[in-house]
């Protein structure tokens, strides 16, 4: 499937900071709102507003690129709501064949995503209660129940939680046939809310918390036991390690488990299987690096751990490293500039929970491939543009260092700064790199954008160079023109963006990619 972007790319919008700014393709826009939006407010959109426009792009795209979409979504950038929304809104506009039953399939990875897919069909449909349910899409039922057939008790039981759907209502919902007597035997156990329960952090430490200890020097005790136990027991998935890393350190752990979190923490095949956002590792570092201890009536009963911080922000590092392995940079032949919005829109929460802010997805983005290319500089953008020099090999410490400093540049989005530079000083770049919400204006004046800027520095220093827009947010506009002049564009948060540059490089759109996916 392949889309005729370029004849629909209008210089006729401006953007939110009413810059002038360019339209982008249905299945090309939807693809940025999707891959950037965690169901939350951004800085210049309500989640409404932004559920709306996705419902009508939805509706001017084909199906099939759709339903590709969202199991891109969720099996390459690591989404686990976003994709659910758009099987919901393609079960509502499209039936006569499996598709949406495929897509529905492809997009339910664990086995909580069938009660959530449910509670999401029923939210968008108006339709609560499971009563109202009773009425879903068959192919929708179709592909659920393909999904209820692989997963073992364990995996129900673990995500057998409360909430508008429980596993129980899914089931009767979807009548899935079991593939086996055994299968069979563990439907009824769902129905009969007879799941064993099972081994995992939550459920340990929850049983742990209810017992009455004598005194807090015996609950601290046992704590560390139990968090001993977990680590020993190979049942700490590799997220909980990460987010959890003050807690073992909180809870005195012996050098001997230390030494097999960071160990673990550092395994590149664990990194590999985890498939976390490279931001996770920030929040992880920034977390063991906080001032905030332990209240010293605890810290007193309990071994004091934080000599091994410095031990567990090396294996972090060393897990970030191994994130980029696979990362397709460039060799010393060719130069490459990578430039940082750091602006006030940038500024913001990627969700109502997080302290990572997007400007940090971007810096995090930006070191990962800075640490894979022989000849690169690298700087951020505000009111004005700065290079700073860092080291190849320290990820983390790198997007310490322009978190510190970002104020040093201001907050406006004077993107074309980043060429204005070297369009003065007559570098040739052979990549040019921008990792930004797209929101771009000159708060100087608007005869200067980045737009003329990077057709001026085409003609007369760089005739080859390329210009990448990594677009972190999805406002559905960008600041160039896409697929003239040699500028590309790419969304979203995970690593996996690095293989939409790797594909762009060896001449395809930015929608291969997706395209690729086989339902």
């Amino acid at each position: 499937m392949k889309f005729n972007l370029l004849s629909k790319l209008k210089a006729t919008v401006t953007n939110y900071e009413g810059a002038i700014a360019y339209e982008l393709s249905p299945e090309m826009e939807l693809y940025t709102a999707v891959v950037t939006w965690s169901l939350n407010d951004s800085f210049y959109e309500k989640d409404e507003k932004r559920m709306e426009r996705v419902r009508k792009l939805i509706a001017q795209c084909n199906p099939v690129f759709v339903g590709k979409l969202a199991v891109y979504a969720r099996t390459k950038m690591y989404m686990r709501s976003v994709p659910l929304v758009l099987v919901t809104e393609l079960a509502k506009l499209h039936s006569g064949d499996d598709l949406v039953a495929r897509v529905t399939d492809g997009v339910i990875n664990r086995a909580d995503e069938i009660t959530e897919l449910l509670a999401c069909y029923g939210m968008l449909n108006e339709r609560k209660g499971t009563k109202k349910l009773n009425r879903l899409s068959k192919q929708l039922q179709k592909g659920l129940s393909t999904a209820f057939n692989r997963f073992d008790e364990y995996q129900f039981a673990k995500y057998n939680r409360d909430g508008a759907i429980k596993m129980r209502d899914a089931l009767f919902l979807v009548h899935p046939k079991a593939k086996d007597e055994l299968q069979q035997l563990l439907f009824n156990k769902i129905a009969n809310n007879d799941l064993q329960t099972p081994y995992t952090w939550e459920t340990e430490l929850s049983a742990l918390g209810q017992i009455g200890f004598d005194s807090i020097e015996a609950k601290s005790l046992a704590f560390k036991a139990k968090w001993e136990e977990l680590i020993d027991s190979g049942k700490l998935g590799y997220m909980a390690l990460l987010r959890n890393l003050r807690n073992i350190q909180d809870a005195g752990v012996s050098y001997a488990h230390f030494d097999k979190v960071c160990a673990r923490l550092a395994d590149a095949n664990e990194v590999a299987k985890a498939k976390q956002f490279p931001f996770r590792y920030l929040a992880a570092c920034r977390e063991l690096m906080a001032q905030s201890v332990a209240p010293a009536k605890v810290r007193a009963v309990v071994a004091d751990n934080k000599g091994f911080t410095g031990a567990l922000l090396d294996a972090l590092e060393k897990a970030v490293q191994a994130s980029a392995a696979n990362i397709k940079g460039f060799g010393y032949e060719t130069r490459v500039l990578l430039a940082c919005d750091v602006s006030g829109s940038m500024q913001t929460p990627v969700s109502a929970k997080s302290k990572i802010l997007l400007y940090d997805v971007g810096l995090m983005l930006a070191m990962l491939l800075q640490s894979r290319c022989k000849n690169v500089e690298v700087g951020m953008f505000g009111d004005t543009w700065k290079t700073i020099a860092v080291p190849r090999n320290n990820i983390l410490g790198n997007v310490q260092e322009f978190y510190r400093r970002e104020g040093e540049v201001g907050y406006a989005t004077n993107g074309y700064l980043v060429i204005q530079d070297i369009l003065a000083r007559r570098v040739v770049m052979d990549k040019v790199m921008l990792f930004t919400d797209c929101q771009l204006w000159n708060s100087n004046s608007f005869a200067n954008d980045i737009q003329k800027q990077w057709v001026r520095y085409r003609k007369e220093v760089a005739p080859n160079a390329k210009l990448y827009l990594f677009d972190l947010k999805g406002y559905g506009n960008t600041p160039l023109q896409v697929l003239q002049n040699g500028v590309h564009l790419i969304a979203g948060w995970s690593d996996k963006v690095f293989e939409v540059l790797a594909a762009l490089e060896n001449g395809d759109s930015a929608l291969s990619a997706i395209n690729n996916i086989e339902l």
